[in-house]
């Protein structure tokens, strides 16, 4: 990013492909791939917690690993779940888990929900046993190192065992159909060896102890491995320094000591530290393939003779289904494990259900058509209110001209005409007032003239 001055400036954006997808993909074949996402539904277990890391792993690489769950998007619905969230970012399906405390027994059940979106359907399952990564990696001697990153860039092989064919129930082609297609399909033409390195196995079994309505229970185990290839038909010595094993050799004098196990003068060489040690020799025949590309791992070369070993990574699942509802996460029931209903009930209540269903479209209605009734009434009243307005200020108006018009011949009040009469009375007021001084002084001279003159003649 260059930079502008004091701050690094963007100069480029990312530009998508596709903008008419509906969510944020490049390319038409990318909207094909479908895409998970597992969350957790009220409050659980901290396993649980695990349980759906281990999961997510297990999805990878499309799938949302570091999805972080809102409290209030816990609370809702799948169907308004996958109608705000999941809708833009392209999922295809959801895995819920969630805890539930059964009022009988007082026992926390753990429930998974997988659900087809955006129309279902929705398969529930009851979890009755499963063991996390950590704990299987535990009880493993050699586990398998879950760090390696490109174990899970590339989608796993998807196995399903013991479904039977197009001739099996509804409910357990739907769940063959639903595990299949919750991963990419794998095009054999085109596929590099090198990406399968994940195997996920979903195994049905069918016990033989009966439920409470005397239907065989059918429970699905789900189990996550690693494949690994080691090449085989050389000497196990060499292998081991193929790959990278190399043992202590500090008490022998020469690498061809180790190799022959003799040394120069044909005596038995002292055996290396862990030298003689493989646990991970394939013996069983049957796992030697030859290898038609170049595989992980050193030693695996095209046309190389290699077994392939299997390390399973976990988690571990036994899953039971109980109900399957044709919409997501609603709608009717096509698959019940403990309610059974002749032809005639099913009917019926589909009947019923109808009903109920018209009979809220019709309240809907009704509603709806009270509610734009009251909204037409009240802007009519306003309607009115405007007019009856408009015609008092007409009203107002016409008073006002015509009052005008009526006083039209009578000489309108000017203040300041009557402001300079005012000034002009009282200027003749102040003129008459001198000249009547002026008189009195004139007399008042002619009177001390006579007096003089008088005093004059008497002298």
């Amino acid at each position: 990013m260059p930079r502008r001055g004091g701050k690094r400036k963007k100069s480029r954006t990312h530009v998508v492909e596709n903008e008419n997808a509906q969510s944020a993909l490049a390319s038409a074949d990318a909207l094909k791939v479908p895409r998970s996402l597992v969350i957790r539904r009220g409050k659980v277990e901290s396993e649980v917690h695990d349980l759906v890391t281990d999961i997510r792993r297990l999805m990878s690489p499309f799938t949302a690993l570091n999805f972080k769950e809102d409290a209030k998007n816990r609370k809702q619905t799948l169907s308004r779940y996958a109608k705000e969230l999941t809708t833009s970012m392209g999922v295809t399906h959801i895995l819920a888990l969630s805890q539930a405390t059964s009022p009988d027994d007082n026992v926390a059940r753990l429930n998974m929900k997988l659900a087809r979106t955006p129309a279902g359907p929705t398969m529930c399952f009851r979890v009755h046993q499963f063991s996390l990564s950590k704990q299987v990696r535990a009880i493993q001697r050699r586990p398998y190192n879950p760090s390696d990153r490109a174990t899970f860039a590339h989608p796993p092989v998807v196995v399903t065992n013991n479904f039977g064919d197009s001739s099996s129930d509804p409910h357990i082609k739907l769940m063959r159909i639903t595990f299949q297609n919750m991963f990419p399909a794998i095009n054999v033409a085109t596929v590099r060896l090198a990406d399968c390195r994940r195997v996920v196995l979903f195994n049905l079994v069918r016990n033989n102890e009966t439920g409470d309505e005397g239907n065989i229970a059918e429970e699905v185990e789900v189990r996550h491995y690693a494949v690994k290839a080691t090449p085989v038909g050389i000497n196990r010595k060499i292998r081991r320094l193929v790959q990278t094993k190399i043992p202590n050799l500090g008490r022998l004098d020469d690498i061809s000591d180790y190799i022959t196990g003799e040394t120069v003068a044909g005596e038995p060489a002292a055996a290396a530290v862990s030298g003689n040690l493989s646990d991970s020799e394939p013996e069983d025949e049957t796992s030697h393939v030859v290898l038609p590309q170049k595989y992980a791992g050193r030693g695996n070369a095209k046309a190389q003779k290699s077994a392939l070993k299997l390390v399973e990574l976990g988690p571990r699942l036994r899953l039971h289904l109980t109900k399957v509802e044709r919409g997501l996460d609603g709608g009717d029931v096509m698959y019940h494990a403990h309610v059974h209903k002749t032809p005639e009930e099913v009917k019926a209540m589909k009947e019923r259900i109808q009903k109920d269903v018209n009979l809220k479209q019709a309240r809907k209605d009704q509603q709806q058509a009270n509610v734009d009734r009251k909204r037409k009434a009240k802007e009519e009243k306003l309607d009115r209110k405007k007019q009856r307005r408009k015609e008092r200020e007409i009203t107002a108006m016409d008073s006002l001209r015509e009052a005008s018009t009526n006083n039209r011949g009578v000489p309108p009040i000017n203040d300041q005409d009557d402001d300079e009469s005012d000034d002009s009375a009282d200027n003749n007021e102040n003129h008459s007032r001198s000249s009547g001084t002026e008189e009195e002084s004139h007399n008042d001279s002619e009177e001390e003239e006579e007096e003089e003159g008088s005093s004059s003649d008497d002298e």
